[in-house]
């Protein structure tokens, strides 16, 4: 146990950048070292922070004296590799998303950190977002009655990725959003995609995802839309809550609306014997705090006190699972493809975090 976490910082991107901003700024913890490959990123960081050490070599980067906890912000596909590698040098690692591109690297990720008991945690940032931690509170209250489907849309002009397409790159903040409202995985997945860019991957996706009891999720992601849209929202027997992550005053607002059929001895009738819910349009007042910082100052405590982090390894392996199912299914032009869970249960979050723990 450390009192004060030294943390390396490797990929020094946009993420990377803010990892260092946020580590500097949160007590429990300092940014020993920053790496990345471009001497030009190198030099900037060494001009903003002139207490970090820098370097463009990751050996270097992990062998600094100091250096407890290591941040992964390189590319996707060299997610596994370089968390692998910080892993087996004795290092906490919070790996930015997804953490690998394959359920097989993640579980071997998974696996060599509980052999050394180390911390693995997955940057699944907007599960620390206090929007979504509200729309949760609301979801475990029993407040909008039965579930019936969830939808979310992110789309924008760009940034377009080199390594993965935009299914890999935008679906997993809401799948992992979906799987922490729902309180597991989805049983089988469904989607489509296009390559309207004609840059070699698929830049516009369509996802559904069947969770148990019949939920539906359906997710949108574009690299194409000159729209930008940040927007989740949950649909129920009695309210309907939306999270727009794009509105600073009203960011969540919850719909006192609904609709159920009639029910006479627990069965419902059939037909359109309907009972229909109308309300007030509420929105809950919601205290903002950086979602970056409070997931940084978690992985802190995890660390500290060797506490399982709400995004470990196991969710991020779940996303990953999601992930090569939506490919299997986009290459069969949209067939349902079955999440069969191997000799590991799929994940589901812990009780305790329900309210979630980072309050």
């Amino acid at each position: 146990m450390v009192e004060q976490v030294g943390i390396a910082v490797l990929g020094c991107g946009y993420w990377g950048v803010n990892y260092v901003r946020v580590f500097n700024e949160i007590p429990e913890t300092r940014v020993v070292v920053a790496c990345d490959q471009r001497p030009e990123r190198v030099r900037e960081i060494a001009q903003r922070y002139p207490g970090v050490a820098v370097t463009t070599d990751v050996a270097e980067a992990l062998a600094t004296p100091g250096v407890d906890a290591v941040v992964v912000c390189t590319e996707a596909t060299s997610h596994h590799r370089v968390a692998r590698e910080c892993l087996r040098a004795g290092k906490h690692v919070l790996v930015e998303k997804p953490i690998a591109t394959t359920s097989e690297d993640a579980g071997d990720l998974i696996a060599a950190a509980a052999a050394r008991k180390l911390t693995l945690m997955v940057g699944h940032t907007f599960l620390y977002n206090a929007g979504v931690q509200r729309v949760k509170e609301y979801i475990d209250r029993r407040e909008l009655g039965r579930i019936y489907y969830l939808y979310a849309r992110r789309t924008n002009l760009g940034p377009i990725r080199r390594d993965v397409n935009a299914l890999w790159d935008l679906a997993p903040h809401d799948i992992s959003i979906f799987n922490y409202f729902m309180g597991t995985a989805p049983l089988w997945v469904s989607a489509v995609g296009s390559r309207a860019l004609r840059n070699g991957r698929e830049d516009v996706g369509f996802i559904v995802l069947g969770y148990p009891d019949n939920v539906l999720g359906q997710i949108h992601v574009s690299w194409a839309d000159p729209h930008k849209v940040r927007e989740v929202v949950v649909v129920g027997s009695d309210k309907r809550i939306v999270f727009n992550d794009l509105q600073t005053m009203e960011q969540v607002r919850v719909f006192e609306k609904g609709v159920a059929p009639l029910m006479q001895n627990g069965e419902g009738y059939s037909g359109d014997q309907l009972v229909v819910r109308d309300g007030d349009i509420i929105s809950p007042s919601i205290q903002p705090r950086e979602p970056l910082k409070t997931l940084a100052s978690h992985f802190a405590d995890c660390v500290i006190h060797g506490r399982r982090p709400l995004t470990d390894g196991d969710a991020g392996r779940d996303v990953v699972r999601v992930l090569e199912a939506v490919d299997k299914s986009m290459a069969m032009r949209g067939t349902p493809v079955e999440l069969v869970s191997t000799e590991e249960s799929l994940y589901v979050y812990p009780a305790e975090s329900a309210s979630h723990p980072l309050r």
